[in-house]
């Protein structure tokens, strides 16, 4: 992007975008995802606390998911899951290097021991509580044997989705010069995820203190997830919370508002994305919408969290319009 014009092409415009249909990659989904909960129970185990739970996630990095830098004894270090070599790298601040392999297919069970036995070795174990988080998979790690699946293709073209959805939600988190949260992947939901604040403390709430926590402000999050038995195939995402009357009644410019729960969610297709003419605008444009109709109607004041890198109204016109006419609607 150059000068705030969302109309220039850059290079996340170019990229081919491969397929990611929940079924044809499902087993290696879900082994992935029970290797991240352990990546981020180790993570959250080795942080200062944070709010809205911050220390927990993962992040996208050049070659996979990353925990980036984590403490220990008086030392520092860092787990990888390689998309590219497809193996788990652990590094610590000194030089020192351990990794595991994947592509073959590893039990969830064996990658639990094996990263416990490298970090013990490299002086930075720390006890998890070894079982799943939120998900249909309830099988302790230490004894989960079933989940050993790991498509190198599958894992390749979900880890390029990642670099290029992360890179979006990166472009489009610098438009709000508001309390934002980094774009992280949080490992309970396997999803990608931004989220701005308005700054005004949301209602008390009745939930356990996960939720209490991560919903204490007012917020509109956008994200991308990989899909489940519930929603089916990948998709980006938008929720204003707590949601105000009206939301599932305004227009977006790509995607459409469901019913989730007892709230609402706007949702666009992955393969939507994918198949626009220009991915990029058709993503940016279902996120600016999503936006402006939550916090129109939530009362935030949109005009003070404009960033100077955000486009001009006439360039967020623009926009919307592009998008529009990419998935054959009107200009």
């Amino acid at each position: 992007m150059s000068g705030g014009d969302p109309a220039v092409t850059d290079m996340t415009s170019a990229i081919a975008l491969p397929e990611l249909h929940l079924a044809d990659w499902r087993a290696t989904k879900d082994t992935l995802h029970l290797y991240s909960q352990i990546l981020g129970k180790i993570r959250l185990a080795t942080t200062a606390p944070r709010n809205h739970w911050w220390n927990v996630p993962l992040y996208v990095d050049l070659r996979g998911l990353t925990t980036r830098r984590l403490h220990r004894h008086r030392t520092t270090f860092e787990i990888t899951i390689d998309f590219l070599d497809h193996v788990l790298l652990v590094r610590t601040a000194d030089g020192r290097t351990r990794s595991i392999e994947l592509g073959a297919g590893l039990p969830v069970a064996d990658f639990d021991a094996r990263l416990h036995q490298v970090l013990a070795e490299l002086g930075v174990d720390v006890g998890i509580k070894e079982e799943p988080f939120g998900v249909p998979m309830t099988t302790p790690f230490p004894r989960d044997v079933t989940h050993a699946s790991w498509d190198r293709e599958a894992i390749g073209r979900f880890g390029r989705i990642l670099d290029w959805s992360d890179s979006v939600l990166e472009e489009f988190s610098g438009w709000f010069n508001g309390k934002t949260s980094p774009v992280h992947l949080f490992w309970h939901s396997l999803d990608l995820a931004v989220t701005r604040f308005s700054g005004r403390p949301a209602p008390p709430m009745l939930a356990e203190r996960v939720t209490r926590e991560s919903y204490s402000h007012e917020v509109i999050s956008f994200g991308f997830w990989v899909g489940d038995d519930n929603t089916g195939d990948a998709a980006y995402y938008s929720y204003t919370a707590p949601e105000p009357e009206g939301l599932r009644d305004q227009p977006l410019t790509a995607g459409k508002w469901i019913e989730l729960g007892t709230g609402s969610l706007a949702v666009l297709p992955y393969e939507t994305v994918r198949t626009a003419r220009d991915p990029r605008t058709t993503l940016l444009a279902f996120c600016q919408s999503a936006y402006e109709a939550g916090a129109r109607l939530a009362g935030w004041d949109s005009t003070s969290f404009t960033s100077t890198w955000c486009p001009t109204p006439e360039q967020i016109r623009q926009l919307h319009a592009t998008a529009a006419a990419g998935l054959g609607g009107p200009e």
